[in-house]
């Protein structure tokens, strides 16, 4: 059985909530689930009260090969809990871009963005109109 630790949505129509469960993989979102180990209130003002923990029963379930997911993985980072799958992940995504860089390609919307920033400054230096990407015109 893998197990994961992912995110069940609880909460009413444009209040969510959401419970850090962990779950067997094959189960959908809100389904039956193995044991619950906290929560996440994106609302929630008071920073303390947003995340909510169990901090030893997370660690030991990556502790037994529980994979979490990108959320989950975001949420524990924040809160200082480290594991092999965001590093790994963070290996991976720096290989990716060093590939694109390599290519000539842009990697991310960030660097899409400064990209054109900086032509659209040429342009208004020389003078010239551009037309920006992906318009098709």
């Amino acid at each position: 059985m893998a197990v994961r630790l992912r995110l069940a949505r609880m909460g009413r129509r444009n209040r969510p909530f959401f419970r850090i469960n962990a779950v067997d993989s094959r189960t959908p979102r809100d389904g039956k689930i193995i044991e619950r180990l906290g929560h996440y209130d994106p609302i929630e003002k008071d920073a303390t009260k947003q995340i909510v923990l169990k901090r030893d029963r997370i660690e030991y379930w990556l502790g037994q090969g529980a994979i979490p997911s990108d959320t989950v993985s975001e949420i524990l980072l924040r809160n200082g809990i480290k594991h092999k799958y965001a590093e790994e992940k963070a290996v991976r995504r720096g290989q990716a871009r060093k590939i694109a860089h390599a290519r000539g390609k842009l990697f991310t919307a960030t660097e899409r963005i400064a990209a054109e920033k900086q032509k659209a400054k040429e342009a208004e230096a020389t003078g010239t109109e551009v037309k920006p990407e992906g318009t098709g015109a």
